[in-house]
């Protein structure tokens, strides 16, 4: 199965970092429904500003925790940069 790392940029411009098969489905789950993350409990994600496809699980994982260990510069780089 085809795994995705993505970035999602919230309300309080803070900046969220999952994995996932469907970056769609999991944004709507964070946006509205109890299946999203606890970290959205008080913000609200505004938009996916980075998808890095082509992960297996165990890949997608070991990349989410590199991503999540980096500055919020070091983040944003990152995104401006792509994939």
């Amino acid at each position: 199965m085809d795994w995705t790392v993505y970035i999602i940029r919230c309300t309080d411009e803070s900046l969220y970092t999952g994995v996932t098969t469907d970056v769609e489905r999991r944004f709507r789950e964070h946006a509205g429904s109890r299946q999203g993350a606890r970290y959205f409990s008080g913000r609200q994600p505004l938009e996916v500003v980075y998808r890095e496809p082509g992960h297996d699980r165990s890949s997608a994982c070991r990349r989410e925790a590199a991503i999540k260990k980096l500055s919020r510069k070091d983040k944003l780089r990152l995104i401006k940069k792509g994939p």
